[in-house]
Parts: C-alpha cells; structure tokens; sequence
C-alpha cells in the first residue's frame, strides 16, 4: 500500500514539466500533479515544452527535476523533445506517457535511453506507485548532494561551497564582501594554509587604488573571529591562515 505520507515528502521541493497535447487528459493529469508537486509546468505540445524547459533554467540556474511527456504531439513530438532535452542537458529524468497503440514509438524511446513508461488511459495506482519511487530517488540523490556541499566547521557552523554561505544553527550569518572572499578562498581546500601575500591579493584584487597590508588582512581576522567565534581560524606565525574542519 502506498504510504501518502511518505509520498508527500519526497515530492515537496520536485519540480516536474508536464508535457500533453490533448485538452482532457492534460488537465486530468495536471490536477493529479499539483496535488503531489510543488512546482509544475503544463504544456501544450513538444515546441511549448521544450521553450519552458529552456526557460525555466534561465530563470533558476537548474534543470527541472523530472519531465513528464507525451509521444504523439503538433509542431515536435516526444521523440524530438526528448532529444532536444537530453543535448541540453543528458542527466535529465524522463518519464513518457504512452497509449498501447503507439508500441512503433517504444524502440525509438528505449534508444534514447528511457526505462519509464506510463501506460495512457491511466491507472491511478500504477502512476502513483511509478512517482513514489521516482521522487524517493530524487530526494535522496538532493539530498546527498546537498551534504556534499557542506564543510562542517563545528558542530552547528557550517559553509555552503555551492551557495557561498555560513551558517551557524541554521541561520544564515551576513558577512561582509572581503569576509566572504577571505571564507571562500580558505574553504576551497580546507586545512590549507593559505599565505598572507596570498590572501591579501585575492581579497583586495578589486581594490587597485590601495596598497593593502598584513594589518588589513588582521583587521579583517580579528572581525571575523568576534563575528564568529566558533570559526576555528589558524594564524601559522609569520606565514598566513588556515581554518581548521570539525571532526566527525
């Protein structure tokens, strides 16, 4: 039996463009999307999809998470969606509505790689059974990328590499522009010692009309350190800086 509680959760943060050509069964499936999706793109046919799939990065950085598709479709079909979407982007999770008489499609489809098939009229168990596993692969794949991102530095301070952000119990410190330069040049490779001459180049390279110094640089430190206390930051004598991770 499908566990609805379980199915919410996965699905809360996935994103999913639906693409279908017929006016009822787009609208039948939509209903069934957004109650499960938190984000969800409809349309029309394979021209449509393809633009707000385009889209859709454009305006946030990142690809939607599954793309639900038709076959049989005006101005591009699935076949020439589907392809175009995989030359952009070829990790993208493809699922593919068909009907029992399109089987000439099924070859082509399985050519391009897709394993995922729903058979239209629909059954409402089948599908939902079908997007239970989906989601649950996606949220643990997001998730484990999203630990991976992660450098623990204490046990509730935490730096970002992918966002650019430190965080202590959850909670988003402001840092100023060199403070993040500074955070981001000893949180490349952490444990490194990072040289003075080293640090104050990168932190002051938009600064062409000063002449920065060892005191800048500790002005700076010594900020960072009030700001943050629990930031384990090494001054290796007469050398540089370095910031030390937290164990687990």
């Amino acid at each position: 039996m499908l566990n609805y509680a379980l199915l919410e959760k996965y699905s809360k943060d996935i994103s999913i463009l639906f693409v279908e050509d017929d006016l009822s069964i787009r609208t039948e499936i939509k209903e069934l999307l957004e109650e499960i999706f938190s984000i969800v793109y409809v349309c029309v046919d394979g021209k449509d999809g393809l633009k707000k799939y385009l889209d859709f990065y454009k305006k946030n950085g990142i690809y939607f998470d599954l793309v639900l598709s038709d076959i049989k479709m005006p101005n591009m079909d699935g076949i020439e969606l589907i392809k175009a979407i995989y030359k952009e982007n070829s990790n993208q999770i493809v699922l593919v509505l068909s009907a029992h008489n399109e089987s000439t499609y099924l070859m082509q489809l399985i050519n391009l790689g897709i394993r995922q098939f729903i058979l239209k009229p629909l059954d409402y168990n089948n599908f939902l059974d079908v997007i239970f596993k989906i989601n649950k692969d996606i949220y643990f794949e997001k998730k484990k990328e999203k630990a991976s991102d992660l450098i623990k530095l204490s046990d509730s301070l935490f730096w970002n590499k992918k966002t650019q952000e430190l965080t202590d119990n959850n909670k988003v410190i402001k840092l100023t522009k060199k403070e993040l330069i500074l955070l981001s040049l000893l949180l490349k490779y952490p444990e490194k010692t990072n040289n003075n001459e080293e640090i104050i180049s990168t932190v002051w390279a938009d600064d062409f009309d000063k002449n920065p110094d060892i005191t800048n640089l500790k002005n700076i430190i010594s900020r960072l350190r009030k700001k943050v206390p629990s930031l384990n930051m090494e001054n290796i004598y007469s050398f540089g800086y370095k910031i030390h991770i937290a164990l687990d």
